[in-house]
């Protein structure tokens, strides 16, 4: 499984409060598909694909040098 920090999130140009949001949400996003793990306060990795479910765009769109 492939993971995404804020710092990731950031280096790809979104705010640092943006992005801790956008982190929040997938963490929300995967405790409602039954995940619990995702409850920690001190997590702050979620699935690739939970990021990219909020976002609506794939990773590969946003690190494209097009």
């Amino acid at each position: 499984m492939i993971t995404v920090t804020k710092k990731d999130l950031v280096e790809l140009g979104y705010g640092k409060y943006f992005a801790a949001d956008i982190i929040k949400r997938a963490k929300n996003l995967m405790i409602e598909k039954g995940h619990i793990y995702y409850e920690s306060k001190k997590l702050d990795r979620v699935p690739r694909e939970a990021v990219e479910e909020i976002l609506g765009i794939s990773f590969s769109e946003l690190c494209s040098n097009d």
